[in-house]
């Protein structure tokens, strides 16, 4: 039975299937294929992008998903300070804005603060502290944690404040440039309150922030001090940080200009880029969708004109008992594997793209995945799916022609 049926396909493939006309077959293969790949690059190009806007830990995507927050101070509110504090409902409302995922307040010192250096270098000045959840640190230092008992004070500075210092205070002033590891060597004096309800609090540089441009204090210590030197149990925040999906979501910029809040405007660039992002996905995939056309058409055209070169062949067939539908599953059988074969190089191609990526980006401490991920493989399904279909129907339409 199984010899019948390969003689029987072999006589088919002689009366059906003509070599003539086949460079035209394998230039549609090929735009097929350059369109296909095309396409799959371009939702790469978006995929890649997202992949990188959110990253899958902390400190590996490329725009800040933490952002700090604040009303901006104008002509108008300027002289009412409370105008810029957020109240409950306004907290409430930024959890609800596009893309933000989670929310916590700043705590700002009411208290006098002032910080003594140590006396060799003769620097002491007034300052501000501010504590936050210890979920949107960046870094966590082992010992930070404080106790009303406890007089030694853990305390994490921004890296953009000790670039200041080194760049600018020191060498205007002719104080000694520092170091991370020197400066996290050196014993600071914290005297807080005013009068006679003051205390001296022994401190330490525990670790640096990149994220966050304050200096930090454990959660409980801005507490404690807020109740016992200022009177204060609590307060509401003047500044907010925020955890947000896609910072360069136009949904979450325009939220935020409509609320006139601010925030570090170099946070908010990616919302260019992402411009730029869609302009080059959407015209490779434009591009993408008129080569596939062109190579779907120019391949239909060859199979129709296949059928049509074998007319009489398929008159014959039809003549001694053979179903159209049988003779449109064979012509099918014959052209499926090349549009497999076209998938396949081009899903190779992306995924040799995507590996070639992943690596490069990997130098600059950034994390895509290795292999294309679903978007890439549902285009790609799609693309075929919707081939099959034309591709049959048009063989389909073609036989029935020949049958009438």
């Amino acid at each position: 039975m199984a010899v019948k049926q390969r003689h029987l396909k072999k006589l088919l493939r002689k009366l059906l299937l003509s070599s003539k006309g086949n460079s035209r077959l394998w230039a549609a293969l090929l735009a097929l294929c350059i369109g296909t790949t095309l396409l799959l690059l371009s939702v790469m190009i978006w995929w890649n992008f997202q992949q990188l806007l959110e990253g899958k830990a902390d400190n590996d995507s490329l725009g800040s998903t933490f952002m700090t927050i604040s009303k901006k101070v104008t002509d108008e509110n300027m002289a009412q300070p409370k105008t810029t504090l957020f109240t409950p409902g306004e907290i409430d409302a930024v959890k609800n804005a596009p893309q933000v995922r989670d929310v916590g307040a700043l705590t700002s010192n009411r208290f006098p603060v002032y910080a003594t250096l140590n006396a060799s270098f003769g620097f002491a000045t007034e300052m501000f502290l501010e504590a936050v959840p210890d979920r949107f640190m960046d870094k966590k230092p082992e010992d930070w944690y404080w106790q009303p008992s406890s007089m030694q004070v853990p305390i994490i500075i921004s890296s953009d404040f000790l670039n200041l210092y080194n760049y600018g205070f020191a060498l205007s002033k002719g104080l000694p440039q520092l170091s991370e590891n020197s400066i996290q060597s050196l014993a600071f004096e914290l005297k807080v309150g005013a009068g006679e309800n003051t205390a001296t609090y022994r401190a330490h540089v525990a670790g640096f922030s990149d994220r966050i441009t304050s200096v930090l204090v454990p959660q409980a210590f801005i507490d404690y001090c807020n109740k016992a030197y200022a009177n204060q149990e609590s307060a509401p925040p003047s500044r907010l940080i925020v955890r947000v999906a896609d910072p360069s979501d136009k949904a979450f910029i325009q939220y935020l200009q409509a609320n006139n809040y601010t925030t570090n405007s170099e946070q908010l660039r990616w919302n260019r880029l992402r411009g730029v992002v869609e302009i080059v996905s959407s015209a490779t995939g434009l591009l993408a969708l008129l080569l596939l056309g062109i190579g779907a058409l120019v391949f239909i055209l060859f199979i129709e004109l296949t059928i049509a070169r074998a007319q009489h062949s398929l008159s014959l067939l039809l003549q001694l008992g053979y179903s159209p539908r049988y003779l449109g599953r064979f012509m099918m059988q014959h052209f499926f594997p090349l549009l497999l074969l076209t998938a396949a190089v081009s899903m190779a191609i992306a995924t040799l793209v995507q590996s070639a990526c992943a690596d490069w980006i990997k130098q600059m401490h950034l994390t895509l995945p290795e292999y294309p991920g679903w978007p890439i493989w549902a285009a790609l399904a799609i693309s075929m799916l919707i081939l099959l279909v034309l591709v049959s129907r048009s063989i389909v339409m073609a036989i029935r022609r020949t049958a009438r």
